[in-house]
């Protein structure tokens, strides 16, 4: 018997050549992601670039898959998280960026594994969603700023947020990209008519799905109309000496509650039933400075509602908390909120002996307290909750303050330290998805701006320029219906990612089966 001839081996120039196309087509895949990102509202972008990356990881090794799964990472990341070096120089921007791209390593890997399995998409699919899982974890409690599902707060998927979340709606655009890319890479191959039926199939079931939960965005007031006004202050200057001048900054929100007083009694603007003031808008500790209680007690007694004020607290041992204080124009101070997710580097530095290493920048970071506490806040009778600021990109504390009440959602933030970027655009982009995975509206009340009023269909019906002070006054629908993304919570993360991982088994196991 004659031994079956090996498969001739392409000439390595051809294969250097592939290896080329294909490190910059991940790479350009990358950036096309970045590009579906706020500020920008291209949405469709997203499945595009997974449709590109899709046949770049079909059939190679894992090890090739991470290299690609890298460049990818890096075309994504590294444009997306510009402003996290705006005023601290490149190296805590190009260090936050590689670990990112590392997760993105992974799945790449990942999808290189299982892409040779039966309905690849779907077990890619997993993989992709059990990286965003993991990014969202660790280290020090994640940073899923880059979740695939923040590139949708319009488009034809963003329905599938209230059904199962982010994940769900992630999954449903990388489904799409990578069923698309395979039917492109099947045709091209000029394999049977057959065989391109599975990833046709594929790539049409999120878009139906994203048509079949349109009917279940619904922005109607199931508990009334409330009228909110949101205070953007200003600061003196960006930057991270924004609050070098502290009672600037908080003279500035009492100037325009007086003026927004002023403005209703005169009849100019109808008298809101509620104020929200910006994170960091006393960073003078109220309850412990008399002349800044003096300040909060004016404008509150001004405007005749309650006010949420956030300031910071100095506590005992120099640990302060990062506070939402309900501020009553009768009784003073009452309820708070905590802060309970801190930002790393910022708010607190983790090692900061090795860190100082790097930089002595370092030495300018907080030693803030987190808090405890569901998020929620009673607010002149409504039930409010608070994601504050960097809280907001966290699946599980928003769904925390809508499981414990909140009839509307409040992200009071301060943008100052990153400048003109699009930081303030990304972050209203995620609260633009909450609003539709959790059916709530949202207020953004900045200390620059941009301030907004989101409907719980996601639609921005106000916003504010960057570093103007302003007022916005919107009547707003409150709802105590929960979606059934709200009630899922993440039992649609750990099934994606249950997939996932058993396919990226089943690969391996496959793969040395062939290997004996």
């Amino acid at each position: 018997m004659t031994r079956n001839a090996e498969p001739e081996r392409p000439p390595s120039g051809r294969r250097s050549l592939g290896t080329l196309a294909r490190c910059l087509l991940a790479g350009t895949a990358g950036v096309v992601l970045f590009a579906s990102f706020s500020p920008r509202e291209l949405w469709w972008l997203a499945p595009v670039a997974f449709a590109l990356l899709g046949p770049v990881l079909h059939g190679r090794t894992a090890r090739a898959g991470f290299g690609y799964g890298l460049l990818f990472g890096l075309g994504f990341y590294l444009p997306l998280l510009t402003w996290t070096g705006e005023f601290v120089g490149s190296l805590p921007w190009l260090a936050l960026a590689t670990v990112e791209s590392l997760v993105a390593a992974l799945a790449g890997a990942g999808i290189a594994a299982v892409s040779r399995l039966r309905a690849a998409p779907i077990w890619a699919t997993g993989v992709w969603v059990g990286a965003e899982a993991l990014i969202a974890r660790v280290p020090f409690d994640g940073f899923p700023w880059g979740r695939v599902a923040f590139s949708q707060p319009v488009g034809l998927f963003l329905p599938i947020a209230a059904v199962g979340g982010t994940p769900l709606l992630s999954a449903a655009v990388v489904l799409t990209g990578l069923s698309v890319g395979e039917l492109g890479r099947r045709a091209v191959a000029g394999e049977y008519r057959r065989r391109l039926t599975v990833p046709a199939l594929l790539a049409a079931v999120p878009v139906l799905a994203g048509l079949a939960a349109a009917p279940l965005v619904d922005s109607a007031a199931q508990a009334g109309r409330v009228s909110v006004a949101l205070v953007q202050g200003d600061v003196p200057r960006a930057g991270l000496d924004f609050n070098a001048q502290r009672r600037a900054v908080l003279d500035n929100h009492v100037a325009r509650t007086e003026e927004l007083a002023a403005d209703v009694a005169a009849g100019r603007v109808p008298r809101p039933e509620l104020v929200i003031w910006p994170e960091n808008s006393s960073d003078i500790d109220p309850l412990r400075n008399a002349d800044a209680a003096q300040g909060i007690d004016r404008a509150a007694r001004a405007i005749g509602v309650p006010i949420l004020v956030g300031a910071v607290l100095q506590n005992s041992g120099d640990r302060p908390t990062n506070t939402m204080i309900v501020w009553d124009p009768v009784t003073g101070p009452g309820e708070e909120h905590d802060k309970r997710r801190l930002q790393p580097f910022g708010e607190y530095m983790p090692y900061r002996d090795f860190f100082r290493l790097f930089s002595p920048l370092v030495d300018r970071a907080s030693n803030f307290v987190p808090g405890a506490g569901d998020g929620v806040v009673d607010l002149g009778g409504v039930r409010v909750g608070i994601a504050t600021c960097y809280e907001v990109v966290f699946d599980d504390l928003v769904r925390q303050s809508v499981r414990s009440g909140a009839q509307l959602l409040a992200v009071p933030t301060n943008n100052a330290t990153f400048g003109y970027t699009d930081m303030t655009y990304q972050q209203q982009a995620m609260s633009r998805v909450r609003a539709v995975e959790h059916g709530r509206a949202v207020v953004i009340a900045a200390t620059s701006g941009s301030s907004a009023v989101i409907a719980p269909d996601g639609t921005v019906e106000q916003r504010t320029g960057l570093f103007v002070p302003a007022v916005l006054v919107a009547e707003v629908p409150l709802r105590t219906t929960t979606t059934l993304a709200t009630r899922l919570g993440t039992g649609p993360e750990w099934v994606l990612v249950a997939l996932g991982v058993t396919a990226v088994f089943a690969a391996a196991v496959a793969r040395r089966r062939e290997g004996r």
